[in-house]
């Protein structure tokens, strides 16, 4: 079969779902990546060598009608063109425009993944409850031509079930998130901290809902108690609804708390020289970066939200916190201080993990047995 494989950003699309396209071909399939235009040419031309890599135009913030419009358009005339068997998308707008002009070309087969809820699912203000309103409407009228769903983690095929946005006789699937290469993500033993000296490590873009305002608040709190404690955050800025600016992630780090490490190619470096990841976020679909870490042998420190759950075993390879708790966040940081020791061990406990549950190729086997296309 002819596959289109939908994305939204180049990296992305190269970072989570190489592995299923490799497996995709290697089934006999032929694969097009569809991606924005905007990608990077490294990024491009590492697509190409799992298929046929086609540019579309996507405002991925924006909320301008006229914007979707062209979008939608051109994903008419890509799937005229290719006259593909299959769609497979990811994140929210591709999943909306992908799926209704994949039903107006009758593509037979139709998946899209929820990857997670995003911003317009907070609904913590007029202007969110709004927006999340248009969201669901757009997913419920899109979703019903999709042959299978997948989801990252109970919570939000609830949500979206009890919401109306999925039809009773939706196909609801799942998937361990996009899973981790564990071969590239090695096993690198953490040295274990001086007294009282880790390295706290977040990785993820400069939103509120990463909870980066909760991790600056309980770091500086932390600090006053271990000063010698050290902690990083590692990202790319934002611009829009729901960013913490950059400025004040600097302000952050004058005060002598954070340490901004800005973005990069390969967090693969950072994790090495870190010795805990943290990730205070709101809700996720399932966080890469914290299996990223448990693949590198890392312990977590992760909120008790959808998603985050998944991962992470309170106990065993890390530790579950209250979601925008900063005293919880403070307490589980400050037990690796006090017991440097469980770094080694809930990172040995993480690796384990990685290999069992959350391997690349395990995951890409299943979405594609899922799927038929094995």
């Amino acid at each position: 079969m002819k596959v289109l494989v939908l994305g939204n950003q180049a990296r992305a699309v190269r970072n989570f779902w190489t592995v299923l396209m490799r497996q995709m071909r290697a089934a006999g399939h032929e694969v097009v990546v569809c991606v924005p235009a905007d990608g990077e040419a490294s990024d491009l031309d590492a697509l190409a060598e799992n298929g046929v890599v086609r540019t579309y135009y996507l405002a991925r913030k924006g909320l301008n009608p006229f914007q979707d419009i062209k979008t939608f358009l051109q994903l008419l005339r890509i799937l005229r063109e290719e006259d593909c068997e299959v769609l497979f998308t990811s994140t929210i707008k591709p999943v909306i425009y992908g799926c209704l002009a994949a039903r107006l070309r009758h593509v037979p087969h139709i998946y899209a993944t929820i990857t997670g809820l995003g911003y317009t699912f907070e609904a913590d203000s007029a202007a969110k409850r709004l927006l999340h309103a248009l969201t669901a409407f757009l997913y419920r009228h899109s979703l019903c031509f999709a042959q299978g769903i997948f989801f990252q983690n109970p919570d939000d095929a609830a949500l979206f079930q009890s919401q109306g946005i999925l039809d009773e006789s939706a196909r609801v699937l799942f998937a361990r998130g996009t899973g981790v290469d564990t071969a590239r993500f090695a096993y690198a033993p953490p040295l274990l901290p001086e007294a009282e000296n880790p390295v706290f490590l977040l990785i993820g873009r400069l939103l509120e809902a990463k909870g980066l305002r909760e991790y600056f608040a309980a770091a500086r709190a932390v600090k006053a108690r271990f000063p010698k404690a050290r902690f990083q955050i590692l990202g790319p800025e934002e611009h829009g609804p729901g960013c913490v600016p950059v400025d004040e992630v600097l302000g952050w780090q004058k005060a002598g708390v954070i340490e901004y490490l800005g973005q990069t190619q390969d967090v693969r470096p950072y994790l090495r020289a870190c010795h805990v990841l943290v990730l205070p976020s709101w809700r996720e679909g399932t966080p890469t970066a914290v299996m990223e870490a448990m693949s590198t042998g890392r312990a977590a420190i992760v909120s008790d939200a959808p998603g985050c759950r998944e991962v992470v075993v309170d106990g065993e390879n890390g530790r579950l916190v209250s979601v925008r708790d900063v005293e919880a966040l403070k307490q589980a940081m400050e037990e690796f201080c006090e017991h440097p020791e469980q770094v080694q061990v809930m990172g040995n406990n993480g690796r384990k993990r990685a290999q069992t549950l959350f391997d690349a190729e395990v995951v890409a086997a299943h979405i594609l047995q899922e799927m038929g296309l094995v």
